[in-house]
């Protein structure tokens, strides 16, 4: 692997372990009064933002380098054109997570022996 890759995706292991504490911030600030939301609701966003953004990133960035489909266009016009976020989720866990478990289409075959 890529040490390039094999830093990003260190850096999405990393950030989910923010992410993770800024969704149970989300959960916890559901136990505030209404009047004392504001700054849990804040720090839980600003924790969960920069995981975000960063696999919003990687997604467009795995797709550029490493898609060896035969629709690769097709992905690149879902995932610049859409908005929501959805398709890079499906992205995410079709094609990123594989790579970084070295699965699937992305999995390191043993090279074969020399027979002549």
């Amino acid at each position: 692997m890529d040490s390039k890759w094999s830093k990003r995706f260190r850096m999405i292991k990393t950030l989910a372990w923010l992410l993770l504490a800024g969704v149970s911030v989300l959960i916890l600030s559901l136990a505030f009064p209404e009047d004392y939301r504001v700054w849990p609701l804040s720090i839980g966003i600003a924790l969960c933002l920069p995981a975000m953004v960063y696999v919003y990133i990687v997604t467009i960035w795995h797709w550029k380098d490493r898609y060896k489909g035969r629709h690769s266009d097709l992905w690149g016009a879902l995932l610049l054109i859409e908005t929501s976020g959805w398709m890079k989720l499906v992205y995410l866990f079709r094609h990123i997570i594989p790579d970084m478990r070295q699965s699937g289409r992305y999995r390191k075959y043993p090279p074969l022996p020399d027979v002549f």
